[in-house]
């Protein structure tokens, strides 16, 4: 038996059937059953003959419905981070520092999240609700709202130096015993807007990038010769570099085991102003500060009686004691010999650019007045200082 659609009177209908054969042999299609018309038949109708069929047979009961589709979520690259974040404690440290009995929102969880959203897929605050909702985060409260996020930044920002001294003991294990070398380095983070808040620590000052002012912010960052990031510092965008050390090198030599204290910089971020006082903080725990501070001598007008009884070797270099410590040269001819043909080119443009300044005010002194705007004794002087500072020639 077998089903079989009939056509009558311009309708479908769905009969049950069955083939035999006659007297004489010939195949003959005999009717078992009408089951309906076919338009008017749907899966609750004949769902329970199907099923009875298959308990006849012994099989199960027909499941066929409309078949859904549900995203898949990612798991291996959060479970990877969960699993390291366990493992170096963070959790617990968190927990701890940023414990509150009348906080409702579970902080570390929600920290937690940014963080790794940062790691996988860097987003704003609703772009990381967003990649939630594609991966199975362990550990996470049921609801997360972006008030949620937002909450929990506000804990973070209110315990920074406990949160950032429980973190330090938990990364101190894997950390040299002695950490003998530490980087620190600056950097500027340019700001667009013009919105301002309290205690606002965006700030017109000189930008690395551009090389020109901007409003921004600095950032300091602290981390091992292995690339292991120890802390980070945040400063105003107009803060000297100078100022950022004292500060970085005290919370270091508090945080982590440090015995031995070379500080390597070059003018902007180390001068010898501040040797003194740095030494005097490094002492404190019968510790030694060492330094390597690299700079153009040209930026010192005190060197040039010490360089001229210098003997340079081969190689460029002379060795002779400044202020108290160690100072070596280092002379390469050539280059000293380009730089010094660049700085007499941009003298003569700026000694042209005043004779022309010159000559046409004295010629509107003299009653011949020239197209444009008027002269004037004031103007020309900005101009022409304005010009020997972009050429850093003071």
């Amino acid at each position: 038996m077998y089903t079989r659609i009939s056509e009558s009177g311009g309708r479908r209908y769905l009969q049950l059937v069955e083939g035999h054969r006659d007297e004489t042999g010939k195949v003959r299609i005999r009717i078992v059953a009408n089951l309906g018309r076919l338009d008017k038949l749907s899966p609750g109708k004949l769902d329970p003959l199907i099923n009875g069929l298959n308990r006849a047979v012994g099989r199960l009961e027909n499941t066929a419905d409309d078949i859904s589709y549900d995203s898949s979520v990612s798991y291996g690259d959060v479970f990877a981070l969960h699993e390291i974040w366990k493992e170096l404690g963070f959790d617990l440290a968190l927990k701890q520092a940023l414990r509150s009995g009348r906080r409702e929102i579970d902080a570390e969880a929600l920290i937690r999240a940014m963080v790794f959203n940062r790691l996988c897929s860097p987003d704003s605050k609703l772009g990381c609700l967003r990649w939630l909702a594609t991966v199975a985060m362990p550990a996470m409260p049921e609801t997360v709202t972006h008030q949620h996020l937002l909450r929990a930044m506000d804990a973070l920002m209110d315990h920074t130096e406990v949160v950032e001294a429980a973190l330090a003991r938990q990364i101190r294990p894997l950390v040299d015993r002695e950490l003998a070398v530490v980087f620190y380095d600056l950097t500027t983070v340019r700001i667009h807007g013009e919105g301002e808040v309290e205690s606002d620590l965006r700030a017109f000052g000189m930008n690395k990038e551009t090389g020109g002012i901007a409003r921004q912010f600095v950032l300091g960052v602290v981390q091992t010769a292995e690339g292991l990031p120890l802390m980070h510092t945040v400063h105003p965008g107009n803060v000297a570099e100078t100022r950022t050390l004292r500060g970085m090198l005290m919370t270091v030599l508090q945080r982590f085991p440090i015995q031995r204290v070379v500080l390597v910089a070059d003018r902007g971020l180390l001068s010898l102003d501040n040797i003194g006082e740095l030494t005097a903080l490094a002492e404190q725990g019968d510790r030694k500060l060492e330094f390597i501070l690299a700079v153009p001598a040209r930026r010192y007008g005190d060197l040039v009686e010490t360089f001229r009884g210098l003997a340079f070797s081969e190689d460029g270099l002379a060795e002779a004691n400044f202020a108290g410590h160690r100072l070596i040269v280092a002379h390469d001819p050539d280059r000293a010999a380009l730089q010094s043909a660049r700085r007499r080119e941009r003298i003569a443009e700026l000694d042209a650019m005043a004779e022309k300044m010159v000559a046409r005010l004295d010629a509107q002194d003299e009653g011949q007045t020239a197209r444009g705007r008027r002269a004037s004794d004031r103007g020309a002087y900005s101009r022409f200082t304005r010009a020997v500072t972009e050429a850093e020639l003071t």
